[in-house]
């Protein structure tokens, strides 16, 4: 009989959800039977699920976002794992209260002047961040195939909440893009030499398509330096460049250019919605280029665009 966090981890894979969320789920999983002394969730329900939430929420004060994470971790455990949904527990749940945050938004002087302090494959993905609005993830993924230079658009495959969407590419780009093509065209070749050149396919294409993990539109657009063994698998591969290598870098630049703002890589994607805004662009075309599920999550640039809050000179400001 398989443990029961294997089995955790088992489930997550047959159903393609991703190593992050097979990892948290886990996690959460070991935090929760540890929190209850170590007892088998068989022997527990709903009380102590409700319990070890309040805890999250009451004592450790984690963010709603994390709590949440939680909830569906267990959740899943009970329904899908042990074959045991638990009842509806928003009326016993203490929720994590969310805050309502501004993003943090460069402008367009100050997005210039950290991209002009990045060089190489850090300038050229962060390009991407604020030209495409992509999430550092989403860009990091990218294949080969997923950029299409005739319709100047990129294919966001398998984004947030399991969607694909496309999104405007940069003219500004297109160089340097097929520049780093053909950077992934020599080293995958040289790994097809070295009698390796076999990168992750999603789900089970690698099944159906038992070569296309040797051709060059599948690989990845910013390939590791290195070849590495899957953690999943354990066949050697070469996955696509580490995000810390990017936020590192982005770190750095935002220092270098003297901004005191907390920004990250992912302030690239609010500046790029929050300038198309500024531009003029209708929030229904902004919300498809984000991938976003509600235009209501979209809305939230509209209290950030340049002009202040809801477009509102102040009248300190108006002759």
């Amino acid at each position: 009989m398989p443990r029961l966090l294997d089995q955790v981890r088992e489930a997550t894979r047959r159903l393609h959800y991703s190593i992050r969320t097979e990892d948290a789920y886990a996690q959460w999983v070991k935090r929760f039977i540890l929190f209850h002394d170590k007892r088998h969730p068989l022997e527990m329900g709903e009380a102590e699920v409700i319990a070890f939430l309040n805890h999250l929420a009451v004592r450790r004060e984690v963010a709603a976002s994390t709590q949440n994470q939680a909830l569906s971790a267990l959740l899943f455990l009970y329904k899908v794992v042990l074959g045991r949904p638990l009842e509806w527990l928003d009326d016993r749940l203490v929720r994590a209260k969310t805050p309502e945050r501004l993003p943090t938004v460069f402008s367009r002087d100050e997005a210039r002047a950290v991209l002009a302090r990045l060089d190489g494959t850090a300038w050229l993905a962060a390009s991407l961040l604020y030209g495409s609005g992509l999430r550092l993830t989403e860009c990091l993924r990218l294949r080969v195939k997923d950029l299409d230079f005739d319709q100047a658009r990129i294919i966001v495959r398998d984004g947030k909440g399991q969607k694909d969407r496309a999104t405007t590419l940069p003219e500004c780009l297109v160089e340097h893009l097929r520049r780093q093509v053909e950077f992934v065209r020599a080293t995958h070749e040289t790994d097809l030499r070295d009698g390796f050149g076999r990168v992750h396919l999603p789900h089970a294409l690698a099944a159906k398509y038992p070569h296309a993990d040797r051709l060059i539109g599948w690989q990845y657009l910013f390939p590791s330096s290195r070849r590495a063994a899957d953690p999943r698998t354990g066949i050697v591969r070469r996955h696509h460049l580490a995000e810390s290598a990017i936020q590192k870098a982005v770190k750095r630049a935002i220092r270098a250019a003297g901004i005191v703002k907390h920004a990250s890589c992912h302030t690239f994607r609010h500046s790029f919605a929050t300038h198309l805004l500024e531009a003029g662009r209708d929030i229904r075309t902004i919300q498809e280029l984000l991938g976003h599920k509600d235009v209501r999550t979209t809305m939230i640039y509209t209290h950030v665009i340049q002009a202040g809050p809801l477009g509102v000179r102040s009248p300190l400001d108006v002759g």
